[in-house]
């Protein structure tokens, strides 16, 4: 048996799993540019699932707008494709009726920190069971390439062609400092690292960020001389290191790197299991 002959059967054995999430019928082919990251994302997030050992019915994916808020779409599970930067609200009131299932949501830098910021804030805040997975490719591609709040400084976009003059958002801290209970960040280019985090993020209890740092190439590599998907994600490759490398390097050595891994992570208690204890409380009193 030839090396390809023994690898054939473990290909075929993803690509079923693959398959078995996706509507190929009903809603591809999908909107992505070729090479983008969203695919990689989609890919793992599938394959955590699947490890996890999660039915359909026990998963319910929410987006907003934008390219990355196409995926519950091509996702063969409950789906909500909502407003623009609003799918943490919808995401809140889906777990607060059904604590039992397994609330994620997709969203973007731009969805997710620009005009959905401050559901982004109240979430992390109340500490609600919702796993929020964060593509972050730094710029608004849907819509044709603007700045986002995660586009670094000096950077060009269609909406800021001679550099971007704004500070850029770090979404982890951020998502630290209003109190979410696991913060974790990956790229596109670091698979398994990646799917690991989404199972750890899942099964976390209490609200998860996930970053996934990934490429536009077709907008944010082109304007800003990054080259092609390809080039971009090498970039990625070198760029990051480990929460454990780090540990071991000087603030000058992290200069320009990007921290992988997860950042932070505590046991704090989650909000419906809060908000039980009041209405246990409250019928108790009767």
């Amino acid at each position: 048996m030839t090396t390809a002959e023994k690898k054939k059967p473990v290909e075929k054995q993803k690509s079923d799993v693959i398959l078995k999430y996706l509507r190929p019928k009903k809603k591809m082919p999908h909107v992505w540019c070729a090479g983008c990251g969203n695919g990689i994302v989609m890919s793992a997030i599938i394959r955590a699932i699947d490890k996890l050992g999660l039915s359909k019915d026990e998963v319910v994916m929410l987006s907003g707008i934008g390219c990355t808020s196409r995926m519950p779409v091509y996702l063969d599970f409950n789906s909500l494709h909502t407003t623009h930067g609003r799918a943490l609200a919808y995401a809140t009131g889906v777990k607060f009726n059904r604590p039992d299932l397994k609330v994620i949501v997709i969203t973007g830098d731009g969805d997710g920190m620009a005009i959905g910021g401050n559901h982004f804030i109240h979430a992390c805040r109340r500490n609600i069971d919702i796993t929020a997975i964060l593509i972050n490719n730094n710029i608004y591609g849907m819509t044709g390439g603007q700045g986002s709040p995660t586009t670094p400084s000096a950077a060009i976009s269609t909406t800021t062609p001679y550099g971007n003059a704004e500070k850029h958002f770090d979404p982890c801290k951020l998502a630290e400092a209003a109190g979410a209970s696991f913060v974790g960040r990956s790229t596109v280019y670091h698979t398994p690292q990646l799917e690991k985090m989404i199972i750890d993020g899942i099964s976390h209890r209490g609200f998860s960020l996930l970053e996934v740092v990934s490429n536009c190439h077709t907008y944010f590599g082109r304007f800003n001389r990054r080259g092609d998907a390809v080039a971009m994600l090498k970039n990625f490759k070198e760029t990051s290191v480990t929460t454990t490398k780090a540990r071991k390097m000087s603030p000058e050595e992290l200069e320009g790197k990007r921290i992988i891994g997860t950042l932070h992570e505590d046991d704090k208690t989650e909000f419906c299991d809060e908000y039980q204890k009041v209405a246990d409380r409250l019928q108790g009193d009767k």
